[in-house]
């Protein structure tokens, strides 16, 4: 009888892992692991390709970083729309099959630009070579907007059905989606970093689309298999029809109305309405539709009963405080080795999954809208380190030093530079341009020969360690108001409130660039600390005065009991 058991025991645990490994839930894991690590992998590599071929210079990245941020704040509203709009097998695998073609058709012009680089430029004064890098960031751009719709579809849409009407298991399926997101930041990197340093960028582009092709067939069938796997996705809600119908309705009742007080005026305004109704719409019409789009998608977003919780989470992306590149550059001038950076990122990382643990254990115990708060509470306790490493020893802060200094005498030189006598675009970018974007910061003679003196690395050692202590409030919170949009907005809008809050979150993060073009010494860095704590310090309390209106006198009462702190929270929510 032991024996028995323990074989069916053995048995039961082998089917259960079966069943988990061939469950819709899992392939949707594969499947974002997938996408996310070529995603992750395109993102690091596209920069450093961009900085390779102009002659080490940041213009073609800052550009297309520029490209990318507008081209979501201006689109993400329409993309939402279409996500909406279209059944979601046909979403998901019209954005899958072109993102993943644009970053193969980009790796295999990277490929040849690499190879010809020196012919191209000497093509019609380097114009070829030009055309060419204004395709590489176009088709780039086409590829990043299509991931910006596969995450739409995905993270905000896909997951909530598969989730069902659970939401633990929906808390528990974002908090993996984001430990997969965490992981993937360090490895994918490190895998092409791997490749193009013992390889070459040709090898790199090649390997990147490579991935890419097979990533895009397995990725294509895991999402068939998701969908068969869950009914549910096959049916949409589609609002916008009722809507319509309701107002053919209230026409109907209106018409109804005015036939009883004047026939022969009924019959003409009944005429009137079925000609309106047949006439088809106007080319006009069609080429005003998508600003009408834009303009509709961020009216209902200023509607929802959770505008407050994320628009505070947009103002999170105003920030210097995160591993960039402007954070890593400060880095470098403080003194800071490579080594020590990448030891910084994964400590990063992994305080980034211990707070996807928290947001998990916190929504147990504290339900939803109150892990928010504590959440961005803890993470504005760790920023405070930042806030006092800029007046330690070791900051650059010199407020005698005008933050516009730098770029000003910048421009000055460039403007001081001898007249361009090539017309070649090549020429032209590499006098003006290249000395604008193309200095980096003083070191102050920190080398790794010479590195920094232990005394004044005390400020830079408080801003790192606030940085990824902030990152466990960080991803509960930003966890927190991912979940909030999923189960506050209704189906049919999911697409179109999640495209504007990406816009949102774009917005903020093009304006923290700007902030650090117009401020770039380093002797400015501590006011750009300093302006995004408050940044931060803003957002949450947005989201505070949004938590106040949902659970009111019930905010600060801790319940152990997560369906009576989730019925609290749709009562109120309901009421507001």
């Amino acid at each position: 009888m032991t024996r028995k058991n323990d074989q069916n025991t053995r048995g039961g645990c082998c089917g259960s892992f079966k069943d988990y490994v061939t469950s819709a839930k899992f392939l949707l894991y594969l499947g974002h692991a997938l996408s996310t690590w070529g995603d992750r992998m395109w993102h690091f590599a596209v920069s450093v390709f961009l900085v390779e071929l102009y002659g080490n210079s940041l213009l073609l990245t800052a550009v297309y970083g520029l490209v990318v941020a507008g081209s979501v704040l201006i689109l993400g509203a329409i993309i939402g729309d279409w996500v909406d709009k279209n059944p979601r097998l046909k979403v998901a695998q019209t954005s899958l099959i072109v993102q993943n073609v644009s970053v193969i058709t980009c790796g295999i012009i990277l490929m040849m630009v690499f190879l010809h680089k020196t012919d191209l430029l000497t093509m019609y004064n380097g114009w070829v070579l030009t055309s060419c890098y204004i395709v590489i960031i176009t088709i780039a751009n086409i590829a990043n907007l299509a991931s910006t719709a596969t995450g739409i579809t995905i993270q905000r849409d896909w997951i909530v059905v598969v989730a069902g009407d659970d939401r633990s298991k929906l808390a528990d399926m974002n908090a993996t989606i984001r430990r997969i997101d965490q992981l993937t930041n360090i490895l994918a990197p490190m895998t092409v970093g791997q490749i193009m340093t013992f390889g070459s960028p040709v090898i790199g582009c090649g390997f990147i689309s490579g991935w890419n092709l097979v990533s895009m067939c397995v990725e294509y069938f895991l999402l068939w298999k998701v969908y068969q796997k869950t009914p549910a996705l096959a049916l949409k809600a589609s609002p916008k029809a009722d809507e319509t119908e309701l107002k053919q309705l209230n026409l109907q009742k209106d018409t109804e109305k005015a036939q009883e007080g004047s026939h022969l005026m009924g019959e003409k305004d009944s005429k009137k309405c079925e000609y309106e109704d047949e006439k088809e719409p106007g080319c006009a019409s069609q080429i005003a539709e998508p600003f009408r789009t834009f303009r509709e998608g961020w009216i209902s977003y200023y509607n929802q009963p959770v505008f407050l919780a994320g628009l505070g989470l947009s103002f999170l992306y105003m920030t210097v405080l995160g591993f960039d590149c402007i954070t890593t550059g400060y880095a470098y001038t403080q003194g800071l080795s490579g080594s020590v950076l990448s030891l910084l990122m994964a400590a990063s990382a992994i305080t980034g999954i211990m707070g996807t643990v928290a947001f998990t254990r916190l929504r147990e115990k504290c339900g939803l809208v109150r892990t928010g708060v504590i959440s961005g509470i803890t993470q504005m306790a760790c920023l405070s380190l930042c806030v006092v490493s800029v007046f330690m020893p070791g900051s650059p802060l010199d407020l005698t030093v005008s933050p516009f200094e730098d770029i000003h005498a910048r421009l000055i030189q460039s403007s001081e530079l001898p007249p361009v006598t090539t017309e070649g675009p090549e020429t032209f970018f590499t006098t003006g341009m290249y000395n604008l974007l193309n200095e980096s910061y003083p070191t102050k003679g920190y080398t790794e020969m010479n590195p920094k003196p232990v005394s004044l690395l005390i400020s830079v050692s408080l801003l790192f360690a606030g940085v990824i202590a902030a990152r466990i409030g960080l991803w509960a919170f930003d966890l927190t108001v991912t979940q909030l949009l999923q189960e506050n907005v209704i189906e049919s809008e999911r697409g179109i409130i999640n495209g504007v809050q990406n816009s949102m979150n774009y917005l903020l993060d093009l304006v923290h660039f700007i902030m650090v073009i117009l401020a770039p010494n380093p002797e400015a860095f501590g006011l750009l600390v300093l302006i995004s704590v408050s940044f931060v310090v803003m957002g949450h309390m947005m989201y505070f005065r949004y938590a106040q209106k949902t659970l009111g006198n019930q905010l600060f009462v801790c319940c152990s009991n997560t369906k009576t702190v989730s019925s609290e929270a749709e009562s109120n929510v309901s009421v507001v």
